[in-house]
């Protein structure tokens, strides 16, 4: 037999086998497309913050569109929405940089993709405005997770001059903070002063979350 035929005879085997792997591929790219799941588990900080940051921001790349179920749907431009994406927090708190890194990014990227936040276990001090911070009407909280509030914490040590800085930037920091969730929950500025002065950590039900509009759904 010559090389030819030999060649000949097995082109459509090799055919066949890239076809296959092909449509593996495919497959394995659109199951990963689909998975618009990114979490956050234990403590808020810059390495958490940058996969958190990339991650949304690559998932509001895969531009995946509902389909319009009829004309008016069309007409509403629901072929332009992006599918949503479901962002767990299950943490303890962390850096308040961290912390407003991740929400810059929720702010900036809900108007063009929705972002269901999913409060699991423990929702801590920073994992509070990260639950609150996602679109309205599409935050879950699970029936036994603990919701725990307090004010802006430091650690810093050092000459008088450099701890009146310090003093100063927590101070700016935690103004930072209430506006914010005084912005995304039912709490005022005034309300969350109040329980940021008590200086301990001020802890709520599922059920309470809920009412403070930290939360919109218990699951």
């Amino acid at each position: 037999m010559s090389s030819t035929e030999q060649e000949s005879k097995e082109t459509p085997v090799d055919d066949m086998s890239s076809q296959v792997e092909e449509e593996l591929v495919r497959q394995q790219l659109e199951s990963e497309e689909k998975l618009r799941t990114i979490g956050l588990f234990g403590e808020v900080n810059s390495t958490k913050a940058e996969e958190i940051v990339y991650g949304l921001y690559a998932l509001n790349a895969t531009k995946l569109k509902k389909k319009p179920v009829d004309y008016l749907d069309f007409a509403k431009g629901m072929d332009e929405t992006l599918e949503p994406v479901e962002f767990i927090v299950s943490t303890e708190g962390g850096d308040a940089c961290d912390m407003f890194a991740i929400y810059d990014t929720v702010r900036h990227l809900r108007d063009e993709m929705e972002i269901h936040t999913f409060g699991l276990g423990r929702v801590m001090s920073a994992g509070v405005l990260l639950l609150a911070c996602g679109t309205r009407g599409k935050r879950k909280i699970g029936k036994y997770c603990r919701v725990m509030l307090h004010g802006v914490a430091s650690a810093s040590a050092g000459n008088i001059s450099n701890l009146k800085t310090e003093v100063a930037e927590i101070k700016k920091m935690q103004e930072m903070y209430v506006s914010a969730l005084a912005e995304e929950t039912n709490l005022t500025k005034a309300q969350l002063k109040r329980i940021m002065n008590k200086n301990v950590n001020v802890y709520l039900s599922a059920s309470e979350a809920v009412e403070y509009g930290i939360a919109d759904i218990i699951v």
